[in-house]
């Protein structure tokens, strides 16, 4: 993207990793939302909410997305290269509503476990002025990390209020919902998906300092571990090791994995991530337990300790179980570059009889391929993720397509594939595939991208009244 960037402060990144959002309002006159909530009346009045189509139909609203202070907000927590993703939708709340309960959105196109790591955003955008009473966007700030609601009700919900033009970028794990409608105005909001496509190498905000520490006021963190281990992986450092833990402090942490308490599971694993080698035994164990808690909490500590697990978690692919495969590809993918020497191992993990680990696996060639893509040949991982486009398993497809997009120039072999599936039954598998061919960037793959958009171009101006 070549548009100009009004980038986050480290402040700004700090608020957005402990509470998942970050709201920002657009520069532009009034009448340009007004003009789009017009529109979005004649839609529903017309043909009804066209969820996926609602940009082509009124494709002003990518000038929001342009603007200097969104576009500079969403490199800085998704990187330079990210894209936006095929699924938007307009939420209409009427007059009237009982607004939604909170809740996460499920993944467009994939079947996931949720990442604390940010690869994924959406951004609510309100072309009119939005008052409590209308029934804005609630959130509840800081939950994205947490997966049950009992840990994410804790939390003090918060209405996203604002005037037209005001744009909140959020992750994509936070609780969120729609408030009750209690005036007589319909209130309009419009949801769009962004996606991360290079891993953090370096800090892309108005960066002044590297030390965590230093942007807070003294207050007591509640995830401390967690929110600076973030922070780290945003500059793309990778995570250091606290000394002079004793055995017995992580036998006390191991025991806090099964904690009916989420909060003390998230602290005890991002500790035990930070111990280094002496946690590694005792995790490994964990990987093994037959609780699905446990072992998810494991694969997230053995995934924040680095290289000293990287063969604990190779081992792990050639268990009898499964989900413990499953486990350890998904803390590999999420290892990024310090797992390069697990390739061949998620190589031929993506072919496991499990589509969980193929999924997992897949994701992970592109991760950790798209790093070391310089120091080691990846035709064979090319070659593996080719194959998996054709996986009886849409949301395998998916993530191969998007691990092609990652690795670019280097996908170049899987164009003729790639053209096939831009006509797969998945809607989002078809995106996918045209954002690798976008991201190969040779002749070839922009002549059949080109081919394909002309010839399915979606005219906006078409309709049963005007046909011509």
């Amino acid at each position: 993207m070549n548009h100009q960037a009004l980038q986050l402060t480290d402040k700004e990144m700090r608020d957005f990793i402990i509470n998942g959002y970050v709201k920002v309002k657009v520069d532009v006159p009034s009448s340009f939302h007004e003009n789009i909530y017009q529109q979005l009346d004649a839609m529903f009045e017309g043909t009804g909410n066209l969820g996926n189509n609602v940009l082509p139909l009124i494709p002003e609203i990518q000038e929001v997305f342009d603007q200097p202070i969104v576009h500079g907000a969403m490199q800085s927590v998704l990187g330079e290269n990210y894209a936006m993703h095929s699924h938007r939708y307009c939420h209409f709340n009427q007059q009237g509503s009982e607004g939604q309960n909170f809740h996460k959105d499920s993944y467009e196109g994939d079947q996931q476990i949720r990442r604390h790591r940010c690869r994924w955003t959406m951004a609510f955008y309100y072309p009119q002025d939005v008052t409590e009473d209308m029934g804005p966007t609630a959130v509840l700030p800081g939950s994205q990390y947490y997966e049950t609601g009992e840990s994410a009700h804790e939390q003090p919900d918060l209405a996203l209020t604002g005037e037209a033009g005001t744009v909140t970028i959020v992750h994509y794990d936070l609780w969120h919902r729609a408030m009750p409608n209690r005036s007589d105005k319909k209130r309009y909001m419009l949801k769009f998906l962004f996606i991360r496509l290079d891993e953090p190498q370096t800090p892309i905000w108005q960066h002044t300092t590297d030390d965590w520490h230093a942007l807070g006021n003294g207050e007591k963190p509640e995830h401390p571990e967690l929110w600076e281990s973030l922070w780290d992986w945003y500059n793309g450092k990778q995570n250091g090791t606290s000394n002079g833990v004793s055995q017995n402090e992580v036998d006390t942490l191991i025991g806090a994995l099964n904690s009916t308490h989420e909060r003390e599971r998230l602290n005890a694993t991002y500790r035990l991530g930070r111990v280094g080698v002496p946690a590694v035994p005792i995790l490994k164990q964990a990987l093994y337990s037959r609780s699905d808690t446990i072992r998810e909490y494991a694969g997230y500590a053995l995934s924040l300790t680095g290289a000293p697990a990287v063969p604990t978690l190779i081992d792990a692919l050639q268990a009898t179980d499964a989900s413990v495969r499953s486990s350890a590809a998904f803390a590999l993918a999420d290892m990024g570059k310090v797992a390069q020497d697990a390739l061949p191992a998620l190589t031929h993990a993506a072919q496991d009889e499990s589509e969980w680990v193929r999924r997992h696996a897949t994701e992970g060639l592109g991760l950790i391929g798209q790093q070391v893509s310089e120091e080691m040949d990846v035709s064979e991982v090319v070659e593996v993720l080719t194959t998996r486009l054709q996986d009886n398993y849409h949301w395998v497809r998916d993530n191969a397509a998007r691990s092609l997009a990652k690795l670019g120039t280097l996908a170049a072999p899987a164009i003729p594939t790639l053209v096939a599936q831009l006509e797969d039954e998945n809607r989002y598998v078809r995106f996918h595939a045209a954002l690798a061919l976008k991201e190969i960037k040779t002749p070839e793959a922009q002549d059949a991208l080109f081919n394909h958009l002309f010839a399915s171009r979606w005219c906006a101006l078409t309709t049963n009244d005007t046909p011509y």
